[in-house]
């Protein structure tokens, strides 16, 4: 492979090192010793959380929802087993040694006995579990929640239109990739906590807190005993919680302590042993404790509930900052030690795997796909550039240790020093798809408009995949809708129906498209489709916010979170006083959509080179015999190189989403946004959608995010930042995050040149106030190497759709999706 590339990146080049034998760990021993006890297994299934919160859930009926989680997870820390491994300096984890995955039978307790047992075969992320484990799971837990479950509601409440837009008729565990749900399988869309809370007060602090406002309730008010007691109540349960899953670490370092004979480990223990009986339960009083604090915290929201693309750990830059400048000029830490307690942090996390049992959900979800996004750079509450020597050091350590995880985001403005603009241009060209970036000069406007203070705008968090957060401004949790906009072009083409379903009229009956004379007739009618899908998202998102506060809660959660604690009330439920609600639905399949409406413009009605007959049979045949068409259609105009064609169809399209939001959302009482934020769902959704007009052929993956077709971007990589900044509407607020992948080969970006010519496309980008921006800086043949050969290619990490993964660990569809993205050349 080296043989056929003049340059590979830095991250290609250690795994060559790797594949010869060369690897060289000098300076970093302790965590390349963590990192190999596990990297290359498959993950395992924990039961213990899954057990001890059904235990607790059977003793607790009939009391209040967030009072029983509080118990359960009370009764978790008590029982769940403690690890400390070898090695670390933190501790916390929520299940085994090595890989692991933990479950979460109230989301997935209908199907979860045959979830379990397809595992172990699933393409998509699979996980083991032993036989032992997996009947317990099939015996004592699945049945209590039969019949319980938010699915089992939802499926049950949804209107016949809708359900059947949304799932499989004959089975509704299936989506149907059409107006698809994702609210059953997390029990939250992406979060961010007030980690920096639990740093300066420790959970003794808001547990005192929580105590106080119980002893000035009204004991006669109906509202302040049925509703504000048990939530305070339940604060103070899951405070304790967490200070006694703290202090079972404690003793047990303790105890391992007094057998080592290890000099240095034992030293080490018994630090670990003093830090955690201190914190999170009280403030952190130095850098190891604040990083400790928090890893506690996150791991045990883990524990408290499933996140969608795990919690996310907000602006460590800024919370651990002064505890960093204050170790360091007191001589008490060093920047290598420092580097080492965070990696020690990074390699935890990859222990960690969030496991879906729902089959939709793991399609989402490819390659042990993760969003624990660490924020670095941005603004400070009063608008002042952010940056700091910590910022530096968390993009140095994602040069010299290229883990893919944590997913490190950085927040760019027009206003950033040099010197930030160059290190996270060097960082990109590592080459393992870290930072994405994200630009507050959309984003914080966007805030602005939707009601929020310039402060708390100004210090929004990264979350997720693409997301912003205010972590205690932001108040809506509910899964919303990935919509696949391709299906309504197929249902514009054949009446109502799909290829896929068959004879089965699942949309809009808008007519024989061969009967259309006009252009405007076939728009027409596409829009009638499109609206249709949001008009039943519209009514799936009712249903689903009116029914998830029946079941799920997070009194953790909420404890870090002012509007809850302020108004006593748990933070899943459907309104909370003076919070925003920023919700989103989902465009998948944008440029697949677009390249396609601009080939029928074109080519049938305008150039009038195809009938719609012809049209129609090339597709129906998936081109077999017709590859002079598809030549064709492939040849037409296509979106992502700046071509005003394709970019006013484009920003129809987009116009056409944010006008029904726009009108309908206020309904709800949430910002429903239009968001271009596809995950890996490109590729399932793909899968029911046919051939379609820009050339694709049946059940390929559609197009990812704002991004062109693949390979469809011919004009250079500029040209596809002035596409996404043609197509969006800018008079008006209803827009979230825009996902956009390049790739580049590393010879683009070699050298000094390189780095300057990578900060001007990154400023320009900035300039052109588009969301996100990601990159891949590969050699094609290095991934063709890798498919061809996983094993000596194990550790080769590439940029997915707002995460980064293990090449060999995607599915064969996958791998070909990143293949086929266009790699650009010259800049």
């Amino acid at each position: 492979m080296a043989e056929c590339c003049s340059v590979l990146s830095p991250h290609e080049q250690r795994i060559q090192e790797e594949i010869q034998g060369k690897q060289n760990f000098e300076g970093r021993e302790r965590v390349y010793n963590i990192l190999n006890s596990f990297n290359t297994e498959r993950p395992k299934i924990d039961i213990e959380r899954a057990k001890y919160f059904t235990e607790s859930f059977k003793q607790t009926e009939g009391q209040p929802l967030v009072l029983r989680w509080a118990k359960a997870m009370k009764h978790i820390a008590e029982n769940i087993t403690v690890y400390i491994d070898e090695h670390q300096l933190l501790v916390g984890r929520s299940g085994y040694s090595g890989r692991y995955g933990i479950l979460y039978p109230e989301l997935d307790g209908d199907f979860l006995d045959v979830g379990i047992e397809e595992l172990p075969k699933r393409v998509e992320s699979p996980f083991n579990i032993t036989q032992e484990d997996a009947d317990v799971v099939i015996n004592e837990i699945a049945p209590y929640w039969k019949g319980k479950t938010f699915h089992e509601s939802l499926t049950e409440s949804l209107p016949e239109e809708t359900f059947k837009l949304t799932y499989d008729p004959e089975n509704p565990l299936m989506s149907r990739f059409i107006v698809n749900e994702t609210a059953s399988f997390r029990s939250s869309i992406q979060w961010v906590h007030d980690y920096e809370k639990v740093l300066k007060r420790g959970f003794k602090g808001i547990k005192e807190e929580a105590q106080e406002k119980l002893e000035a309730l009204d004991p006669l008010s109906p509202v302040d005993n049925a509703e504000k007691r048990p939530f305070l109540e339940a604060v103070v349960t899951v405070c304790d919680a967490i200070i006694t899953w703290a202090k079972r670490h404690a003793k047990m370092a303790a105890e391992l302590a007094e057998k080592e004979t290890d000099a240095q480990r034992k030293k080490e223990l018994h630090e670990i042993a003093e830090i955690c009986a201190w914190v999170p339960e009280n403030p952190a009083r130095n850098f190891r404790e604040a990083v400790q604090s928090q890893w506690f915290t996150q791991m045990f929201s883990r524990i408290e509930q499933k996140t969608g693309t795990i919690i996310s750990n907000g602006r460590m830059d800024q919370y651990l900052y002064p505890y960093y400048v204050k170790d360091v000029e007191e001589g008490i830490i060093t920047e290598k030690e420092a580097t080492e307690l965070l990696e020690c942090m990074w390699v935890a996390m990859a222990q960690f795997i969030d496991l879906y049992i729902s089959p939709t959900g793991g399609a989402f979800n490819e390659g042990y796909a993760h969003w624990e996004a660490v924020t670095i750079g941005g603004q400070t509450p009063d608008g002042c550039d952010a940056t700091n020597e910590l910022t530096y050091l968390f993009l140095k350590s994602k040069q010299e240790f290229p883990l893919n995880y944590p997913d490190l985001a950085a927040r760019m403005h027009s206003r950033a020093p040099e010197r930030y603009w160059y290190e996270v241009a060097e960082t990109v060209k590592e080459g393992s798809g870290f930072p994405k970036l994200i630009n507050d000069e959309e984003i914080i406007p966007l805030l602005l408009a939707k009601g929020a203070g310039f402060e708390e705008a100004n210090d929004y968090a990264v979350s997720g995949c693409a997301e912003s957060r205010m972590p205690n401004r932001d108040t809506y949790t509910s899964g919303c809708a990935y919509i696949n906009y391709a299906a309504a072009v197929e249902m514009t083409l054949y009446n109502g129906k799909t290829q896929k379903t068959g004879d089965e009229v699942i949309g809009l009956e808008t007519g024989d498209p061969r009967e259309f004379e006009t252009w405007e007739e076939f728009w027409g009618a596409y829009l009638a489709q499109q609206t249709n899908y949001l008009k039943h998202a519209f009514i799936q998102q009712h249903t689903i916010i009116n029914l998830r506060a029946k079941h799920f809660a997070t009194p953790m959660g909420s404890a870090l979170h002012d509007l809850c604690m302020e108004n006593c009330i748990d933070l899943h439920q459907p309104k909370i006083e003076g919070g925003i609600d920023l919700g989103y639905f989902e465009c998948i399949g944008y440029a697949t959509v677009v390249d396609s409406l601009a080939a029928i413009k074109k080519l049938v009605f305008e150039d009038k080179k195809l009938t719609m007959a012809e049209m129609l049979e090339a597709l129906q045949n998936n081109f077999e015999g017709k590859e002079d068409i598809r030549q064709m259609l492939a040849n037409a105009p296509k979106y992502g190189n700046n071509d005003p064609y394709t970019d006013t169809i484009a920003k129809a399209v987009d116009r056409e989403s944010v006008k029904f939001t726009s009108k309908y959302s206020k309904e709800l009482g949430v910002h429903l946004d239009l968001r271009l934020v596809p995950f890996t769902s490109n590729v399932p959704f793909g899968k029911v959608v046919s051939a379609t007009p820009n050339g694709r052929k049946a059940w390929a993956p559609l197009s990812d995010g704002a991004s062109a077709s693949q390979g469809a971007d011919v004009n250079g990589p500029t040209a596809i930042l002035q596409s996404n900044f043609n197509s969006k509407n800018y008079d008006y607020r209803e827009r979230a995050a825009r996902l956009l992948n390049i790739k580049f080969s590393p010879s683009c970006v070699a050298g000094e040149e390189g780095t300057d010519k990578l900060v001007s496309y990154i400023k320009t980008w900035c300039d052109l106030k588009l969301w996100h921006l990601q990159f891949n800086i590969i050699n094609k043949e290095t991934l063709l190497a890798a498919k061809e050969d996983p094993d000596k290619y194990r550790n080769l990490i590439v940029r997915v759709a707002g995460y980064s993964a293990f090449f060999v660990d995607l599915s064969s569809d996958l791998q070909d999706d990143l293949i086929s993205r266009t790699q650009h050349e010259t800049m």
